[in-house]
């Protein structure tokens, strides 16, 4: 399934060319044209899903399991200080193309790429948070 004007659906297609370490049949793996760090990848279900609320169960079972296994490459070829694996759901989050994606970040101590928020104080009404969410599960 793909959608006509999304740009990770025209690299899916070959539309847009796009430089792959891995592919399987439910996902390819590409690196980002504009990375935050050398080695920077996205991997993007060959199914469209506009964002995680929209991807199959099945598509979110067998990511992470691609996300640990190009983590671990990543880690390896660059031998960074850690990895941020990312997956943003909205513009207030920080997408700007919606065809869920999951970035692979490699870091280092010291460097400039940003994914940091302010720690807030505990609240103490974290039981009735708990009950708010529990109540859509």
């Amino acid at each position: 399934m793909r959608e006509e004007n999304c740009i990770f659906c025209k690299i899916l297609s070959g539309e847009i060319p796009s430089t792959t370490v891995y592919e399987d049949q439910d996902f390819k793996a590409i690196l980002d044209v504009n990375p935050a760090a050398r080695g920077h990848v996205i991997i993007l279900p060959k199914n469209h899903a506009a964002n995680i609320f929209e991807l199959p169960d099945e598509d979110a079972a067998k990511i992470m399991p691609v996300a640990k296994k190009i983590a671990t490459a990543v880690k390896k070829a660059y031998n960074c200080d850690g990895i941020n694996i990312l997956q943003n759901n909205g513009e207030a989050a920080g997408q700007t193309v919606f065809h869920l994606h999951v970035h692979i970040l490699p870091r280092f101590k010291n460097d400039t790429v940003n994914v940091n928020w302010l720690q807030g104080e505990m609240p103490e009404d974290l039981d009735l948070i708990a009950e708010e969410i529990k109540a859509y599960l």
